[in-house]
């Protein structure tokens, strides 16, 4: 049962994530300057293909309740998902596995049981992010 080492992240620390991981694609060995296990709530990934342009754009679009999983923990690749929850965001960043995937050691339902602490303590942190945003919000409006 290890701790989950994931860390909520701002838009801006996203933005800076993607950028190294872009201004590195041509790099032989990449060597990425944020390291780590991530997650952008209330974001989600987007790309899009421009006519005649073979490169896919990557770009972060705001959508309540959805999580973007980063994993940058090797230093050279940056693996980005999107999760319509928290704790599926979670389960992905320590196992490497999707819930639907399917895996002898371990089910998407035992892993939640055994780090259900884990789980609750980052809801816990994401919920004091947002009432923190909330108040910054209304006093700025009261100003």
């Amino acid at each position: 049962m290890s701790q989950s080492n994931a860390q909520l992240i701002t838009i801006d620390d996203a933005r800076a994530l993607l950028k190294d991981r872009s201004n590195q694609l041509n790099e032989r060995f990449p060597k990425l300057k944020r390291q780590g296990k991530f997650i952008l709530p209330d974001f989600r990934l987007t790309r899009q293909r421009k006519a005649f342009k073979i490169r896919r754009h990557t770009f972060l679009q705001h959508h309540a309740r959805s999580y973007v999983a980063f994993d940058s923990e090797n230093g050279q690749t940056l693996w980005m998902h999107n999760f319509p929850s928290l704790t599926e965001a979670l389960f992905w960043l320590n196992t490497g596995l999707k819930p639907t995937d399917s895996d002898t050691n371990v089910s998407f339902q035992q892993w939640k049981a055994q780090h259900e602490d884990d789980i609750l303590a980052m809801k816990d942190e994401l919920r004091a992010l947002s009432k923190q945003r909330k108040e910054q919000a209304h006093a700025h409006k009261v100003k």
